[in-house]
């Protein structure tokens, strides 16, 4: 499984430094590529969702979420 970046992305440039596998691409919206996108499973959350300022009244991201197979 991998994340995926919504409609709600700014395109801040936050998440682009943090991704360790590169997955993150600039456009439009970010992308983030499905083939490399391991969910930082070697970290203790997605680093991705973990810097992204668009979130909830609950503090939870809405720009990246998990993409559904």
């Amino acid at each position: 499984m991998s994340m995926k970046i919504t409609d709600e992305c700014t395109a801040c440039g936050l998440c682009l430094e943090e991704c360790p596998t590169e997955s993150i691409t600039e456009g439009d919206i970010y992308v983030i590529d499905p083939d490399t996108c391991n969910e930082c499973e070697e970290e203790d959350e997605q680093q991705c969702v973990a810097v992204c300022p668009i979130v909830d009244d609950d503090d939870v991201c809405i720009a990246i979420v998990k993409r559904e197979e």
